[in-house]
């Protein structure tokens, strides 16, 4: 139990009726959950709204109601806080409630439209191979040193992320890095949570569907560096055009990182293949099994952040030539006998999508074809489907469109907007195949000696969503088997 005045320690209170030196037993959002002496904070929703779940709150023992609208009718027995913003709310109570974790470890926030996966668990791993007892909030998995717990959100809820901070300091991480996403920032999610330091990987074309423009997203990550404490250090992409912006607010310390900017961190590809990367990191060069450009900037990325964390650079140097490559992120495999190389990629953005064929046709000798195939996601962005096609058009040599997760939204009309953005020349490349099994057997099929297949979009994904429902699907075990198949 816990004394409500201690959980609403720097809220923004506007009215409270009844007691608030009480005790309290648990925090929840969800009204179904609520059990006795509880309290219930009503969040505005996007589709729901917990104000109308008030009554049922009170019903099921809630001893406390944050919200932001006060009923008509107050029960005598409940005490009602009436705050500005509830999700600010929920995450600054979270923060007490768990006895503010994030202050005891050192918790890293990346933030960007690509890399924040591979950053984050790139640095996860140097960290723990390094001797340190390391934590990790990402799109993939929580990691609580070793113990492994699923996750379905980039940046989970407050409560949620407070507690696998908690039990982090309970057995003593020294590091957390967590991927802080626009819609975590612009929800709360990370409010009241102390950061260590912010590293920014790069602004694209995403989430304009719950974003209202482009300014806006940018600013809204923008707003995660704008917040930082004084104590903490910001590393921001200086090649990226949105980099410098990222500094421009913050009381954070400055520091850039570039493959082409002069600036505090900087790196030079020397070699690019399939087997990985040679970098000049500060004149002093290192191998790592990573592969292209983007990944040379994760690479400079998670070598300036330890450096900032105290780490040795030249120990540091000799872990990143060790890490692997993080699931469903460039992910490939070439089969013996017809040497075909197959690539799974979580690109669903047109930038991302540029960048691994970009890296494709950079690395490729031009006597192979490479054959795409790619989809997107329902009931999210439509402005980048037809910008995707094109990239995919104009950048392979052959492209099959299909369905990645159709969620509530026609799979064909998701086609139609892709198949919009491309231009006449490119017609002869695509074809349309709505069932994605059915799409990489084809690319399979078409595949001849040497080849390269990219399947796009689902990356580390192990389900496909249609119509509301979750059936298992695994792009990487799918083309691997149709691959093997062939080959018999």
């Amino acid at each position: 139990m816990m004394n409500l005045k201690d959980i609403l320690y720097k809220v923004s209170l506007d009215v409270v009726i009844g007691a608030t030196d009480v005790d309290v037993n648990d925090i929840h959002f969800d009204s179904r959950a609520i059990q006795n002496g509880d309290v219930f904070v009503a969040l505005k929703g996007t589709a729901v709204d917990g104000h109308e779940y008030i009554e049922k709150a009170v019903a099921l023992g809630a001893k406390v109601i944050v919200l932001e609208d006060l009923p008509d009718y107050q029960d005598e027995s409940v005490t009602y806080v009436q705050v500005v913003n509830a999700h600010n709310a929920l995450a600054l109570m979270a923060s007490n409630y768990y006895q503010n974790p994030s202050k005891q470890l050192k918790l890293i926030g990346v933030t960007g439209t690509n890399g924040k996966t591979t950053t984050t668990s790139l640095l996860y791993q140097l960290f723990k191979r390094s001797g340190f007892k390391t934590g990790l909030i990402s799109t993939v998995e929580i990691l609580i040193d070793e113990k492994v717990v699923s996750t379905k959100h980039t940046t989970p809820d407050p409560l949620t992320i407070n507690k696998h901070l908690a039990d982090m300091v309970a057995i003593g991480v020294d590091f957390c890095f967590m991927e802080v996403s626009s819609h975590g920032i612009a929800q709360e999610r990370v409010a009241g949570l102390e950061f260590t330091g912010g590293i920014f990987t790069n602004l694209s074309h995403d989430h304009l569907d719950y974003h209202n423009s482009f300014a806006e997203y940018r600013d809204v990550k923008k707003r995660f560096f704008d917040e930082l404490p004084k104590r903490a250090f910001v590393l921001t992409n200086l090649d990226d055009k949105n980099g410098a912006i990222m500094l421009q607010n913050t009381r954070a310390k400055k520091l850039g990182y570039a493959l082409k900017t002069f600036t505090d961190y900087r790196a030079q590809i020397i070699e690019n293949q399939f087997g990985g990367l040679l970098l000049k990191i500060n004149d002093q060069e290192v191998w790592s099994k990573m592969i292209g450009q983007f990944n040379a900037y994760n690479v400079l990325a998670i070598y300036a952040c330890a450096i900032e964390l105290g780490l040795d650079s030249t120990e540091v140097l000799e872990v990143i030539s060790q890490l692997e490559g993080v699931s469903g992120r460039f992910q490939y495999f070439t089969t013996v006998e017809d040497r075909v190389t197959a690539i799974v990629d979580y690109a669903h953005t047109p930038d991302a999508l540029k960048n691994v064929l970009e890296t494709i046709n950079a690395i490729r000798t031009r006597n192979e074809k490479v054959i795409t195939v790619v989809g997107c996601g329902g009931d999210r962005d439509k402005t980048k489907r037809p910008k995707m096609a094109h990239i995919a058009a104009a950048l392979s040599d052959q492209v099959i469109f299909t369905s990645d997760n159709p969620r509530t939204e026609d799979p064909q009309s998701i086609l139609d907007d892709m198949e919009a953005g491309v231009q006449p020349q490119d017609y002869k490349k695509t074809i349309t195949i709505i069932d994605r099994r059915q799409a990489i057997k084809a690319a399979a099929k078409i595949a001849d000696k040497n080849d390269i297949i990219l399947i796009a979009g689902k990356g580390h994904e192990t389900y496909q969503e249609i119509n509301g429902v979750r059936s298992d699907f695994n792009d990487r075990t799918i083309i691997a088997d149709f691959l093997k198949q062939l080959n018999k």
